[in-house]
């Protein structure tokens, strides 16, 4: 490495948000990227450790040592290559990937970890601002054609590795843009939708066509898709949230999350929406503690929430992880999102027993504590209470794809409902439908973006290898 001793002698240096009285005047991105010079000072904190642990860590298998040294001698485009010789869209995971590489990395074990997503995000944003990043169109076509079901991050992902292969794709959305739940299931503040835009006019130009507001199983049949085209890859999102059916769910005000989000962004993107689900002056209960629970309490607090408290079923996890049991592996301990920051009530182990309201409309949640006994929810005697709620959203994740896709095309599911597909072999990618592949959530469930962007990679090069007898693409 450019400096050995590096790891000993610089701290960590993360990046800067804005205030908070700043930031929720808008939906902007408020999170400031590192400086080059600054990014350089944190690439040599990378400490050439032998077995590069970050990289396997990494779902993508990102080649993260060479990029931290090369930003730390300040070659950045060659950075860029790098970076995107595994990663399509950096600037995706490079702000909203919780960075299990850095989990995983070596300097972890006793110090801070190397500040891996930051040196990402300022790789790629220099790659844009340089004019870096430009269309790489196939040398020669194929003359085969490939539906993709799906533009999330596993869909674009498996688009452009199949169209830079020389294949004709065509990716199919049921929404009115291309981003899947990057477009509706993030909000601005943590991810602008100008990131997809222009990653679209880049894909375009290498030859991928893009058809929003087609619900392949309805308006577009699935047989149509499979006569027309050599391959389909399916690559929708875990879009089935898990409900709580508990007495007075029919109440007006309890939302899925998925219900709430979606309307901000398009408001955000100038949508009028008559109907908009608002927190604005309301009490707002989310149940749920992941990222989709925490980017519920952003918008609500941006929308002028009167109150809003964060409930989980699970305790409270520990301050710090023991290091010495969890790494490499991502450790469960407690962590405060942006959002949460912002102004946030938080409870663990809560459970709720009813939605309380009058009028048909909710107006208390009725809760109990809870303990966890040899993994058995039991409720603690004499732990009822309730909690003022004019708005409940409801972010206790998802539990299998929209199934209604999975049934036309007529493909075998496993025991959570998912496209049943194995992930190497001869037939990886491959369902059981002939010329179906799937990939990402459609396949493994509720996951990461980087682990959508990895399985649209590599069903890319499944699907390739059976069109073609063999693949050049990465695995």
């Amino acid at each position: 490495m450019g400096k050995p001793t590096g790891f000993m002698e610089l701290r960590r240096l993360n990046e800067v948000s804005l205030p908070v009285a700043e930031r929720l005047k808008n939906y902007r991105e408020f999170v400031q990227p590192l400086a080059d010079e600054q990014a350089a000072i944190q690439g040599a904190r990378c400490m050439d450790c032998g077995i590069p642990f970050c990289t396997s860590g990494c779902p993508v298998n990102n080649i993260i040592p060479d990029w931290n040294d090369l930003v730390y001698r300040g070659n950045w485009k060659q950075a860029l290559d790098v970076l995107h010789s595994t990663n399509n869209f950096p600037e995706f995971t490079g702000r909203v990937c919780p960075a299990p590489c850095e989990a995983a990395c070596t300097l972890n074990i006793n110090d801070d970890a190397v500040g891996i997503k930051s040196i990402e995000h300022a790789i790629i944003d220099k790659g844009w601002e340089q004019g870096w990043v430009v269309p790489l169109p196939a040398q020669k076509k194929t003359g085969k054609k490939v539906a993709i079901v799906g533009s999330g991050p596993a869909g674009l992902a498996c688009a452009q590795q199949l169209a830079r292969a020389g294949h004709d794709v065509v990716v199919f959305e049921k929404n009115d843009r291309i981003g899947g739940l990057l477009r509706y299931g993030i909000p601005d503040f943590k991810f602008e939708k100008s990131h997809i835009d222009r990653r679209i006019e880049q894909m375009r130009a290498e030859g991928v066509e893009f058809r929003v507001n087609q619900q392949v199983g309805e308006d577009v049949p699935a047989q149509k898709l499979k006569d027309e085209f050599n391959a389909v890859v399916l690559t929708g999102g875990a879009e089935q949230a898990r409900d709580l059916p508990a007495p007075g769910r029919e109440l007006s005000g309890v939302h899925f999350a998925m219900e709430f989000l979606p309307q901000q962004n398009k408001v955000v993107a100038g949508d009028v929406l008559p109907q908009q689900i608002s927190a604005s002056g309301k009490h707002v209960v989310v149940i749920g503690g992941g990222d989709t629970g925490s980017d519920c309490v952003g918008t609500s607090i941006r929308q002028g929430a009167a109150s809003v408290t964060q409930i989980e079923v699970m305790p409270r996890p520990a301050e710090q992880e023991n290091k010495a049991l969890t790494w490499p592996n991502w450790p469960l301990k407690l962590r405060t999102s942006s959002s949460q920051e912002e102004g946030c009530t938080r409870d663990w182990s809560v459970t709720t027993k009813a939605f309380l309201g009058a009028n048909g409309k909710v107006e208390k949640l009725s809760c109990v504590r809870v303990e966890w006994n040899a993994g058995k929810m039991v409720e603690m005697p004499g732990s009822e209470f309730e909690i003022q709620a004019d708005l409940v959203l409801l972010a206790m994740g998802f539990v299998s794809p929209v199934q209604k896709v999975l049934d036309a095309f007529g493909v075998e599911k496993d025991g959570r409902g998912n496209a049943k597909a194995a992930t190497d072999g001869a037939g990886c990618y491959k369902t059981s439908a002939d010329k179906v592949f799937a990939a990402g959530d459609m396949r493994r469930g509720q996951s990461l973006i980087v682990w959508a962007i990895r399985e649209g990679r590599q069903a890319a090069r499944a699907v390739d290898e059976t069109l073609m007898g063999f693949s050049d693409l990465p695995r």
